[in-house]
């Protein structure tokens, strides 16, 4: 059942949704981009039989959830922090998967209240401010991502050419679904698509995006086209700003895992090894022949690594 929060600080509405044993080791699952607190995830049998409670929300301007105009990628640990606060946790771990890796982080790095107990990054990017040590960011990228991103460059801080952009995209996602799967599809390589054509992922997937820009309304009162589904627009925003944290905060005192598919080109495996430079303490586990979609199957073992050492 959908739940709603407000944040202290701005009084923001937040939906978020529990499943599995409610006295289990609590783990927020933060979703891509786009997406929403209905993406892939464990059965609730499963959950219990791994001993996991999945907490799961709506990143601000997705689904049921307020957006958050001008948000940074920090911001997600006091939304986080909200939701524990009104689940009453003492400690939780986080797991994020590709546009959600970087708000994970952000909970390590943050650590409100030092209640996070252990922190998983699968698929991430690396912040835009890695160029500056020679990361070459678009590196072996697809190619809509490059496209997308450097519409992003070329207009910012104005997000109006970016907004027209993802309007096109929502209103494909909320006519048809599967003609934005297809698309991606067409840039996965093989091991990726192997993953996408399993029923059971694709049906959360289908469900993920459709529910992560449903309401077009969401962009009214932007300077954008009102179509466009800001969630989706803040998110990219903010993976190119300055993220507000610095990787070296992540100094050890949070177990973090960095999990990554070599063969991804939606994050490319560069910015995994980056990431890995910066935060020398992390666990980091590189799959060979995996790719971005293979962070979903790989999805149980991150949640027992995650519930094991937030114990120890």
């Amino acid at each position: 059942m959908v739940k709603t929060v407000k944040t202290p600080s701005s009084g923001r509405n937040i939906a978020y949704e529990t499943w599995g044993d409610p006295d289990a080791h609590p783990v927020f699952l933060l979703h891509g981009t786009p997406g929403s607190r209905l993406g892939p995830r464990l059965r609730t049998f499963d959950l219990h039989k791994l001993g996991v409670r999945l907490i799961a929300y709506d990143r601000p301007g997705y689904g049921d959830s307020d957006r958050h105009e001008n948000r940074t990628v920090v911001d997600a640990a006091e939304d986080v922090n909200a939701i524990a606060g009104d689940l009453d946790l003492k400690k939780y771990s986080v797991v994020g998967r590709s546009g959600g890796a970087p708000h994970a982080l952000a909970c390590a790095a943050r650590n409100i209240g030092s209640q996070v107990a252990s922190v998983a990054a699968l698929v991430s990017i690396a912040p835009r401010d890695a160029e500056n040590d020679g990361l070459d960011w678009h590196k072996e990228m697809s190619e809509s991502n490059v496209s997308t991103y450097a519409l992003l460059d070329r207009h910012a801080p104005d997000v109006t050419e970016l907004g027209a952009l993802l309007a096109r995209n929502a209103e494909t996602i909320r006519r048809d679904p599967t003609v934005f799967l297809a698309s991606l599809h067409q840039e996965m390589p093989s091991v990726d698509r192997a993953i996408v054509e399993d029923a059971g992922i694709r049906q959360h997937l289908l469900r993920n995006y459709l529910s992560a820009v449903g309401q077009a309304e969401k962009g009214e009162g932007a300077t954008v086209d009102p179509r466009a589904p800001m969630g989706w627009v803040d998110d990219l925003v903010a993976f190119r700003s300055d993220w507000g944290f610095a990787l070296e905060a992540i100094d050890g005192s949070v177990p973090v895992m960095l999990w990554h598919g070599e063969r991804d080109v939606f994050a490319p495996v560069a910015h995994f090894h980056y990431l890995t430079k910066k935060i020398p303490s992390a666990k980091a586990v590189l799959q060979p022949s995996a790719a971005h979609f293979a962070a979903l199957p790989a999805l149980p073992q991150v949640l027992v690594w995650a519930r094991d050492t937030a114990g120890s």
